[in-house]
Parts: C-alpha cells; structure tokens; sequence
C-alpha cells in the first residue's frame, strides 16, 4: 500500500477540524478514495463479522435480528480481533425505562485487557442523561425518535476488542436489536489513541468541593468531553444551580488548573440560565424547572484538548440568588457557603473557607449572590488515552445509579 498524503477527520488526531498526514492510508480520506480497509457489520446475524458468514438462520430470512437479556446476565455484542476502528454503534432495546437506561451497564475492552475502558450507565453512554429519553442529534450521538441509541465515536483497537451490555436490573430485557460497524485495518498507527469513558454521580456534592467530572488520568491524549445530570436540590427553593466554573487541569497542574471556565451555562455556550436546545457539539437535553432537573454536553471537537502527561476536570457546585434570600437560607441553617456578589466593574469577593461570612451581620451591598451548594450531579467523561486501560474506578452499583430517578 503506497504512502500518500490524505485527509483524516478531527475526532481522533487533529487539532483543527481536519489536518493533513502523511501515512499508509489506512481509512479513506474522501469519499471517493479507495481503500484495501475491510469493513464488518457485526450483530446477532452475524456475531463473529466473519466473511461471508452473515444471515446463517432461518435460511438467511431475518433469522436472529435480537436477543434478550435475563436479568442479572451479559450480552455480548462484540468479540474481535484487529488492528480495526469501529465507527458506528447502533443499539434499540424495547424497555427504555429510567429503570433500564441506568440498570444496563456498557462495558467496552481493548486488546484483550480484563479490565474495561468503558463502564457507563447505558443510557449516559449515549447522552441521555437522567435516564430520561429525547429526540436529538449532536455530533457524536443522536436519538431520531426518542427510541434508539447512536454514536459515531471512532474507537481503534490494535489486538482486539470487546463490547458486551449487562443487565444489573431485577428484570428481563425482552428485545436488543444492535450493530456495530468497523473496518479491519492493515497496520496499527501508533498516533492513535484508545476510547475511554468513565460515569461518576454525586447525590450530595459538598459544599466548597469541585465535582470531578475526570478524575485525574496519567497518560497521553485527548479529552473529548462530558454528559453532565443535574437533580437540584430542593432545600435551595428556585434558586439558581448553575453558577460553577468548570476547570482542566493539565499536564502536572497541581493547585491551580490551566484551564478556566466562567459558569456552568457559559460552558456549553449559552448565558444567563439553561433551557433545552440541540447543537453539534454543545446543548441542553431536559431543562425540566419543575422536577429541577437539568441535562447537558459538551464535545470538544473543534476546540481540542490534548494532554501530554496527565489531566483532570472538574466543575464547581454553585449557585446564586438575590442577597436578602441567600442571607434567609444562611439563617437556616442550609448548606452553603457566600462567594462573590455581583457588582461593577467585578464581583465583591466574601468566599472564606476557613471562616464562612456572616451575611446577616455584615455590611454587605444588595445584589446577585452567588454560594456553594450542596447538589445530586453526574457525569459521563469521554476520553482518548494512549493505552488500553487506566486506573479509573470501577463503576458505582445500581442503587446509587438508579437512586431517585423522577421526571415526566
């Protein structure tokens, strides 16, 4: 295969929308480009993506297009060998309760290592936060209806990979219909990165505590972003939750992070509270007031962030009223800590840590007030490392998962 100079979508290796590369072409770069890449489609019609070993059942009438999963028990989904990438994962399944999308668990292995780099509630997997479905599309998932699950995450594997869903729920998934897509390469590139995602909640964050969105990650590469759930408080009334910065640290950032955002709205790129909207690579799937339940992403795509040696990102718990209620709430004893009030030309700082402001005795003028809080968040990190496994946590048991879902 002749070396030659083609274009390589950004989601993997660039560092603007496309680069160009000079390598054994491996994938096509144009549409028209031809390549010796050999593509599978593996489902249940053809479990191994073996040559001409698709359709084997019922005389190849649509013999096997779904299986169940027993409660307590795993599916398989995928077991191959490589060098490959998947490109497209399609998955419907006929219970899509809350219950289901956080009792599945999505488990993905590279080559051959028993531990996963993939451990995510199924529904977060495919940004559907909360447990909650919604028709959508973004650039690495979409729900066209409200009943199906797709991503167009590019996932290399140099040995082999695995894909399997467990059923930690207390019943039977009737129906999963799935496939997934991929081609079988010649040679394994050592520029690209492996597929990582790891799911985290807090029910009660502290007050004063960054919320880890990304643990700390040792390693090269490239953090692709974050479904974030939000169960506000009700102790807070109607106050505001979204007043926290989100922060990356990198590449040996210790106290002081190198990245700074400026609230939790301004993150994915809207202002001055949160409703629901649908863009590529930033929005807001449920902004429910009434059940205060909030729901949103952020893909770096065509703002890469690429680490050398290490990083970590995490989002403050704030949030923010008018004085005179933040004073109320202090009175009372809620959990809280007085951060900034909004005044010109900058914000009137009163955080201290070590001795919380007394509001109600202080001389302080009316305004916005923004305060840490005490909130049920979690998020889904998506992420590319330069090997197969890293020193994540496994995932949280089903009761923390399924803990007080609500919503319409």
């Amino acid at each position: 295969m002749k070396k030659h100079i083609f274009i390589i979508p950004l989601l993997l290796f660039g560092c603007d929308q496309t680069v160009t590369v000079v390598t054994k072409s491996d994938l096509p770069g144009n549409l028209f480009e031809y390549s010796d890449s050999e593509p599978r489609w593996v489902s249940f019609e053809n479990a191994t993506g073996a040559k001409g070993a698709g359709g084997k059942e019922n005389f190849g009438a649509k013999g096997h297009p779904y299986n169940s999963v027993p409660a307590g028990e795993t599916i398989q989904l995928l077991d191959i060998n490589g060098p490959g990438i998947i490109n497209r994962m399609w998955i419907t399944i006929n219970d899509r309760s809350r219950e289901m999308l956080r009792g599945l668990v999505i488990n993905m292995y590279w080559d051959g290592e028993t531990k996963p780099a993939v451990s995510v509630p199924f529904g977060d997997f495919f940004g559907i936060g909360l447990g909650r479905t919604e028709k959508f599309q973004t650039a690495l998932f979409s729900n066209p209806e409200g009943r199906s699950f797709n991503t167009n995450l590019q996932m290399p594997f140099k040995q082999s990979a695995k894909i399997e869903v467990v059923n930690e729920t207390g019943k039977e998934l009737d129906m999963i219909f799935y496939d997934v897509d991929l081609q079988l390469i010649d040679d394994w590139n050592n520029n690209y990165l492996y597929f990582h995602s790891y799911w985290h909640r807090d029910t009660a964050s502290t007050p004063g505590v960054d919320f880890e969105i990304l643990p700390k990650v040792n390693g090269k590469g490239r953090f692709l972003g974050t479904n974030f759930s939000v169960n506000a408080n009700p102790i807070y009334g109607t106050n505001w939750w979204g007043e926290g910065e989100a922060k990356i640290y990198l590449n040996g950032d210790d106290e002081l992070p190198t990245m700074v955002g400026t609230g939790t709205e301004d993150y994915i790129g809207t202002g001055w509270g949160q409703g629901q909207y649908f863009h590529n690579f930033q929005g807001c799937s449920v902004a429910d007031t009434e059940n205060k339940q909030w729901s949103f992403y952020r893909y770096h795509i065509p703002d890469p962030i690429f680490f050398k040696t290490d990083i970590k990102v995490v989002i403050q718990q704030m949030g923010g009223s008018q004085l005179e209620e933040v004073t109320e709430m202090q009175k009372e004893g809620i959990p809280m800590l007085p951060v900034t009030i909004n005044g010109s030309p900058k914000p009137l700082h009163i955080y201290n840590p070590e001795a919380p402001i007394d509001l109600a005795t202080a001389e302080l003028p009316a305004g916005w007030t923004n305060y840490y809080r005490s909130d049920d968040v979690a998020a889904v990190a998506y992420f590319y490392l330069d090997k197969p496994i890293s020193d994540l946590p496994e995932i949280q048991p089903l009761a923390i998962r399924q803990w007080h879902l609500k919503g319409d």
